[in-house]
């Protein structure tokens, strides 16, 4: 069965948004929303959830280049305990590793919070 899923790339300042489906296993950059010390705007998150209705959230988790667990992947954990609470479907942490540092190199003026977040989604339908 066709599945939509929202993917986010976490953030102190901004949350990238992208969409994908896994027929054809691509994602569509959003936009970003404000966020607040890692905090998003719960309405401007809340209301993408219910426009675009995904089957499963991604959320991406900075790791450090060795795996090991950085303090910005302890607040995306905390951050995807939240919208777990908030959102009753299922939410899944993604490694989000370079991530940000190809969306800059793909688009160097661009948003490179939502090609992230595009990345990560990629990530998750074709692995």
């Amino acid at each position: 069965m066709p599945e939509t899923v929202l993917a986010i790339d976490f953030g102190l300042k901004h949350f990238g948004l992208a969409v994908g489906q896994t027929v054809s296993r691509t994602a569509t950059p959003l936009g970003a929303i404000t966020a607040s010390d890692g905090t998003p705007d719960w309405r401007l998150l809340d209301v993408a959830i219910g426009e675009w209705r995904p089957h499963r959230l991604l959320v991406g988790l900075p790791l450090n280049m060795d795996g090991t667990t950085s303090e910005m992947a302890q607040r995306a954990r905390r951050f995807a305990a939240a919208l777990r609470k908030r959102h009753a479907q299922p939410v899944e942490l993604i490694d989000e590793r370079l991530t940000t540092f190809e969306a800059k190199r793909l688009q160097p003026d661009g948003d490179g919070h939502s090609l992230a977040a595009a990345l990560i989604a990629e990530t998750w339908l074709n692995g």
